[in-house]
């Protein structure tokens, strides 16, 4: 019989912040951690968006050129 894994249901990262939530700390604190918090993701995705640009040669005067709008079509009254 084939051994079946058992998913676990909160990642890595949940299941740290859960040991650190069960904490209590003052308000002032949780916001401070979850500024920090936003500050990773936002860092790591300016990271990766800077490592596309690098890769397809863009700068920003090109994506400034660029005519990326959706089309619309007029709606005739």
């Amino acid at each position: 019989m084939p051994e079946q894994t058992i998913q676990q249901p909160f990642s890595n990262l949940q299941l740290e912040l859960l040991s650190l939530y069960a904490r209590n700390i003052s308000d002032e604190e949780l916001l401070q951690i979850r500024d920090m918090l936003a500050r990773f993701f936002a860092d790591r995705a300016t990271k990766r968006a800077n490592e596309v640009w690098k890769e397809k040669g863009l700068d920003a005067e090109e994506i400034l050129k660029k005519h990326r709008r959706t089309p619309y079509r007029r709606v005739s009254t």
